[in-house]
């Protein structure tokens, strides 16, 4: 691009900038600017649906784009969606090329709903996470009331005051209000020693925690039942005095958008800007 048209560009973006009139890639340009961390050249962050051109009258951040929270968003006038997680079930960067997506009706439906609403769809995954600290993780910490226990240098650490893994669960399930929180280990136990990892939760970050002596308790996202959650099922049967509290990925990640709409804040003022809560996708019988 010549230096002429990069001069008019930017020109046009100071010029709309000044009026109000952000269009949805400002906004994505103007967060790549303040995020702190290089902008990756392979990442998930980027549109997943809409028109980037789009000018902006609301922002919403969010966890997960859902249908619901599609229909919410436009009746709160809030037309570019930064969220979390996928929109169109696949991690692929394109995920409206996604094997299957193309037939599936449910998608057609839900990319139309997208386009005739004028609303744009963003991902902020990758770097949201890479920021330092990461947003996740600190918005997550407020949420449950742990910033003031944090590790210094490990902010996925805490040492809580000590309590029983029992208690601790439901003190978690009623901050968070979360309906379908799992826990594995004799809720007698005593803990103190806390880690968090949200989303996904891999087989070694629980070998790690549950053979060592660190941790007495781990709060996580989403860890596969088949190899991870028996592999601290085991350990515990060998005696170890540990526990396992499984929140769901969406519910271990959400929160952690909410402090994505108090920084956007901070340096966008043209728009409102709104953390809307996906919710929980499952729920427990009573």
């Amino acid at each position: 691009m010549g230096t002429g048209l990069v001069t008019a560009h930017a020109v046009l973006a100071q010029s709309e900038a000044q009026s109000g009139r952000l269009t949805a890639r400002q906004v994505i340009e103007r967060i790549q600017q303040h995020v702190g961390i290089p902008w990756r050249a392979t990442t998930v962050d980027t549109v997943k649906a809409g028109n980037p051109d789009t000018l902006v009258i609301g922002i919403a951040t969010t966890m997960v784009a859902t249908l619901d929270l599609l229909k919410r968003a436009v009746a709160a006038k809030r037309n570019l969606i930064v969220v979390h997680e996928p929109t169109f079930y696949s991690s692929l960067e394109d995920e409206a090329h996604a094997p299957g997506n193309a037939e599936d009706p449910l998608f057609q439906l839900k990319k139309s709903f997208i386009e005739k609403n004028d609303l744009v769809v963003w991902r902020f995954h990758d770097h949201w996470h890479g920021r330092k600290p990461d947003g996740i993780i600190t918005g997550m910490a407020i949420a449950l009331g742990w910033d003031k226990y944090q590790v210094p240098d490990n902010p996925r650490l805490y040492t809580l005051p000590q309590t029983s893994l029992g208690a601790l669960a439901k003190e978690i399930r009623d901050r968070l209000k979360i309906r379908g929180i799992r826990v594995v280990g004799d809720p007698q136990t005593l803990v103190s020693k806390a880690a968090f990892n949200p989303g996904s939760t891999g087989l070694g970050l629980v070998e790690r925690y549950f053979s060592g002596p660190d941790v007495d308790v781990l709060v996580c996202g989403e860890p596969r039942e088949w190899d991870a959650v028996e592999y601290a099922r085991d350990s515990i049967a060998n005696g170890k005095k540990k526990g396992l509290i499984v929140l769901g990925h969406d519910m271990s990640e959400e929160w952690g958008m909410q402090e994505c709409a108090k920084w956007l804040k901070t340096f966008i003022t043209e728009v409102p800007i709104d953390f809307m809560p996906a919710g929980e996708s499952f729920w427990t019988p009573v």
